[in-house]
């Protein structure tokens, strides 16, 4: 079991930064794969990028430029460094660990509940 707790959400403005972190325990961090998704109103939960166990990344086109994400193995915790943010990525962010990585939500076995990342214009 993997517990995943997410943090650093809020309400910015366009144009402005913020990085989300997410916290593990449980099962060593560094075997899993890592993702950050989000849901906005309406919509499905779909992918912002994911890292491999070994440093590997993958990005949604909408966010490649803008957003890293990274993780620190030492701390078990994965973040998501967001800048340039505009009103589209407004959602939950949600961060989700799972042995393989995926772009596919429901490959990921361990989810947190999820932070709210509002952006206003």
């Amino acid at each position: 079991q993997v517990q995943l707790v997410e943090s650093g959400g809020g309400l910015v403005q366009a144009g402005d930064s913020l990085r989300l972190s997410c916290a593990a325990s449980g099962r060593t961090f560094s075997w899993y794969a890592m993702g950050w998704f989000r849901q906005g109103p309406g919509k499905q939960r779909e992918l912002v990028a994911t890292i491999t166990s070994a440093g590997r990344t993958n990005y949604a086109d909408s966010v490649k430029g803008r957003f890293t994400i990274s993780r620190d193995n030492a701390k078990s915790t994965l973040y998501l460094e967001m800048n340039k943010l505009n009103p589209e990525d407004t959602a939950v962010y949600y961060c989700a660990g799972n042995r393989y990585s995926s772009d596919y939500p429901t490959a990921y076995d361990y989810w947190g509940q999820g932070t709210q990342v509002t952006v206003s214009s």
